[in-house]
């Protein structure tokens, strides 16, 4: 994805492993900058609230638990990492903004939390183990970066767009929770059985995977920002996180009916679904009949 020069979100939080407390404190990072230099810190398993940037951005001052301090110049690879989280968190809140005004209804932001190791959110602890999540009791997106960096080696999935389609759907939930549709489908699936909740579950997911490939239709509608390829590695990587694909990876064989994300063929069609239509209107999940989906 060509990104370059592109704004970086105001909207992340940046927090040490465990808790909102590190002991206690949770800093939230209002500029572009100091967004980079803590997750960079944070890369490196430092304090991401005690962060210090130079003026050249080359070195990053970082405070450790004893009281003493020290420096670690990035590579490449780290600062471009973090800088690209930000900009397609960013990229999310100037797209959906503008395709929420084109139905008349407003956009309110959410929140990105970057932590390392575990979190408390309002829905309740989690550790990396969960992968990216989003609350919508706190509307934040949660995400632990080494996620990112293990995909290639966990699920066979690389590259920016691999990365930005992971963010995009959950910031899709966030549009969904905007739309009152999570709400609503939470609810119904508190009422029927197990195996008719999963199907619930399944349809808010590829509803978040068509709202990805939405996004990335207007950004690159917006600002020709996709690449030869990138198209592909959003593809391969829905493949690869589809219920049946991790289910007879993890056991040899899959059971359908435990499904909670749908499999690998569904969560392609909804993200090529959203890949070609780009509007809010066309990524109905829930009015088709399940074997449809």
């Amino acid at each position: 994805m060509r990104l370059t020069g592109r704004r970086q979100s105001s909207n992340i939080e940046v927090r040490g492993g465990g808790s909102s407390s590190s002991g206690g404190k949770t800093a939230t990072m209002g500029i572009g900058g100091l967004i980079v230099a803590a997750l960079i810190t944070w890369l490196m398993g430092g304090n991401p609230l005690s962060v210090l940037q130079s003026a050249d951005f080359g070195q990053i001052i970082m405070g450790n638990q004893d009281g003493t301090t020290s420096s670690y110049t990035p590579t490449a690879q780290e600062e471009e990492l973090a800088v690209f989280v930000s900009q397609v968190f960013a990229s999310t809140e100037d797209i959906w903004a503008e395709q929420f005004r084109q139905v008349g209804r407003q956009y309110k932001n959410p929140k990105m939390v970057i932590f390392k190791g575990s979190v408390k959110s309002g829905c309740g602890g989690a550790d990396a183990s969960v992968g990216p999540f989003y609350c919508s009791a706190d509307q934040c997106v949660y995400l632990d970066l080494s996620f990112l960096t293990d995909m290639k080696k966990t699920l066979g999935a690389d590259g920016d767009f691999a990365y930005a389609y992971v963010i995009a759907h959950e910031v899709g939930h966030h549009v969904q929770n905007q739309l009152g549709i999570l709400s609503a489908a939470h609810q119904k699936m508190d009422q029927v059985s197990e195996t008719e909740s999963n199907q619930i579950s399944v349809r808010i997911e590829l509803q978040a995977d068509y709202f990805a490939g939405a996004w990335a239709h207007n950004e690159h509608k917006t600002y020709g920002s996709l690449e030869e390829g990138d198209i592909e590695e959003g593809i391969n990587t829905a493949l690869v996180i589809g219920d049946d694909y991790l289910q007879k990876k993890a056991r040899g064989y899959s059971v359908p009916e435990s499904f909670s994300h749908g499999s690998s063929q569904q969560r392609a069609k909804w993200l090529k679904k959203g890949l070609q239509n780009g509007t809010i209107q066309g990524g109905d999940t829930f009015s088709c009949s399940y074997s449809d989906l």
